[in-house]
């Protein structure tokens, strides 16, 4: 049995902020937390899951006393404001209805989607989907991380490949991946396309090299409200 950690999981706390940011006493604790979890599927499938695709790839999520914030990063920042900010508005209504909370959305536009591991599985996903060549697809979108600046890609794909009786694992991985350096900066993302004879699972490791002391991201350091810090020797 494989001995795995979650590359995000693993960096909690050390270089990596918390995807939802909040303190609680005991008794409201799960509460919260399952509205977490409803809010995230809630954007999920409106963004995601229908058309026109808004290519959201996080949702981090903060809360005060008195408000609860959410902020979105997407690829397509002008499909969530939608048309005069319209389509904001309607969401902040129903997260308010959902929630019972003042709620605020803020947008964080993704510069890069190929350096997005959750974008480049989505991508991949909708490809197999539609029933394209699988190989031919995890070696363009690899291909394609690479060229947008990342040091290390790898994309695993797991099922009923092209409909076979068996299912097996594909992997392709290019440049390194050096997935036990805490200091290392891997975006770690699980996809899954539903076919016609099964599920087709989506993992995407994208390596985009070592974090500097001082020095992250400009949108993950909005989006996280942290930054990366050195632990240990150097």
């Amino acid at each position: 049995m494989g001995q795995k950690t979650h590359p995000f999981g693993l960096r909690v706390g050390i270089t990596e902020a918390h995807k939802s940011r909040w303190y609680a006493p005991k008794a409201l604790y799960g509460e919260l937390l399952i509205e977490d979890a409803r809010i995230r599927k809630v954007l999920d499938q409106r963004f995601n899951r229908q058309p026109p695709h808004a290519a959201v790839s996080d949702i981090h999520i903060e809360r005060t006393r008195e408000e609860l914030k959410v902020i979105v990063k997407t690829a397509r920042p002008g499909l969530v404001i939608g048309p005069k900010g319209a389509e904001v508005d309607r969401l902040q209504e129903e997260l308010q209805l959902m929630t019972g909370r003042k709620v605020s959305i803020s947008i964080i536009e993704v510069k890069n989607p190929d350096l997005d591991a959750k974008l480049v599985g989505e991508n991949v996903a909708e490809q197999l989907r539609k029933r394209a060549s699988f190989r031919r697809v995890v070696k363009m979108r690899a291909e394609a991380a690479m060229q947008a600046g990342a040091l290390g890609v790898k994309i695993q794909i797991s099922g009923r490949l092209g409909g076979a009786e068996m299912s097996r694992v594909l992997a392709v991985k290019m440049g390194s991946l050096p997935l036990s350096t805490l200091q290392a900066n891997i975006d770690f993302a699980l996809s899954e396309a539903m076919t016609p004879y099964g599920v087709i699972g989506v993992k995407v490791w994208i390596y985009k090299g070592l974090y500097v002391q001082g020095m992250v991201d400009e949108t993950e350091s909005r989006a996280a409200g942290g930054r990366a810090r050195a632990r240990g020797r150097r």
